[in-house]
């Protein structure tokens, strides 16, 4: 999910927050209603940390967890007492592993967000798991709670590459739970791949590519491995341990992912994902469409009005103001127009439709031409970008670079 821009001021704050007086008590309810706004609820607990992951997580064993689901779902209670919603087109629990969960705690979660959101309202329910945590009981939970959509972590079918990276299962557990979703009619799945592995030849991956497809699913989410700080993995690049592909392999992987999965009939409707239509991700699409969501849970980050906020990432942090009453809000940014113009390009142009004009003018009051005119020219002359009748959007070159592209939508002060 996004993070908090990289661009504006940030403000830590003790207090809670979603826009409230100063000195009011979270007790009084707000008057101001929301009409729909999605959810993030985020389960920081893993069985294990895989080498690659910099997500806000913690090993399962010794944890807090029915402690943790109970303050999740008073942050839910008290959130709401503040902006009330009518409804919620798409709730998305992640993590984190929620499949890591026992069932009778992920019946608890599951139950006190059907109390406490108008899930009578959301068109998608998507809940993350990994292959071979999904149980009998536990899907048996999933369904009796409407969830309607699932998202596996498979990364690769190689269970070399599988144990190189720190993952716990095998492609043979891919293929059970599988079968499991198959047995309970669950046909709404994606699963996420990851490319440019350590250790991966373009072998490796067509093979995994090929054993993907044939999975007959309607989704698929693929993306190049990204180092970050704090892991396993950027430690060992630093210290000379591990190597990855070159970036011409990279490139290659990518581009043959996208020749795969179109054959396969599947729509590259954003640079990292492929959909059957009618299959695309309603959830991320909100994100891609720059709207409003609640994030709920350790270290989750929402965006209400022109506010991205985060809340506390350690669990004991997260669950003290909790239990005093107040929300665990640890970071604000409040988004200038310019901050909001960037993100609408930097969001909207990973759609392969791009955005529109007009509904760029009409959020904002100024054409995208005054504001962004020279730029976009300059960048379908390099062949990066596209303009079509009312939309804007990125080239096949354009998606294989697509942060050097959004960089150049950077905009220097308050427009």
């Amino acid at each position: 999910m996004p993070v908090l821009s990289a661009v504006g001021a940030k403000k830590k704050v003790e207090e809670n927050y979603l826009g409230m007086p100063e000195g009011q008590t979270i007790n009084d309810p707000s008057t101001k209603s929301a009409q729909n706004i999605s959810a993030y609820i985020h389960i920081p607990f893993c069985e294990h940390i895989c080498y690659y992951c910099d997500f806000n997580k913690v090993f399962l064993e010794g944890q807090p967890v029915d402690e943790y689901i109970e303050a999740l779902l008073k942050e839910i209670e008290l959130t709401l007492l503040r902006q009330p919603l009518n409804e919620a087109k798409t709730i998305y629990i992640g993590g984190g592993t929620p499949t890591s969960l026992s069932a009778n705690q992920l019946d608890r979660l599951l139950s006190g967000v059907h109390e406490l959101l108008p899930t009578h309202t959301t068109e998608e329910f998507t809940v993350e798991a990994n292959p071979g945590d999904l149980s009998e009981e536990k899907m048996l939970v999933l369904k009796n709670h409407q969830v309607n959509r699932l998202s596996m972590g498979v990364q690769t079918f190689d269970n070399r590459l599988l144990k190189k990276i720190g993952r716990k299962h095998t492609a043979e557990d891919v293929y059970s739970t599988i079968q499991l979703l198959e047995k309970h009619d669950f046909q709404n799945v994606t699963i996420d791949l990851i490319y440019a592995l350590p250790g991966q030849s373009i072998e490796s991956f067509r093979d995994t590519l090929t054993r993907a497809i044939d999975l007959g699913l309607p989704h698929y989410a693929m993306y190049s491995l990204i180092l970050e700080n704090k892991t396993m993995f950027m430690n060992w690049v630093r210290q000379g341990r591990m190597a990855l592909p070159s970036q011409e392999a990279e490139t290659q992987m990518f581009d043959e992912a996208i020749a795969a999965m179109t054959k396969a009939g599947l729509n590259q409707y954003e640079i990292s994902n492929f959909a059957r239509t009618g299959y695309e991700s309603l959830h991320n699409l909100v994100y891609w469409n720059n709207e409003h969501y609640f994030g709920f849970g350790a270290g989750a980050s929402g965006y209400l009005g022109q506010t991205r906020y985060k809340n506390k990432g350690p669990i004991q942090h997260y669950l003290k103001p909790l239990q005093e009453n107040q929300l665990p809000i640890h970071e604000i940014e409040e988004l200038t127009t310019s901050n909001q113009m960037e993100e609408e390009l930097f969001l909207g142009l990973r759609k392969k439709v791009g955005i529109s004009k007009i509904q760029f003018a009409e959020k904002f009051g100024k054409s995208f031409q005054e504001i962004y005119g020279s730029t976009s020219e300059q960048l379908i002359q390099k062949g990066w970008l596209a303009s079509q009748g009312d939309r804007v959007f990125l080239t096949k070159a354009g998606m294989f670079i697509g942060n050097e592209v959004f960089e150049a939508f950077l905009l220097d002060g308050e427009k």
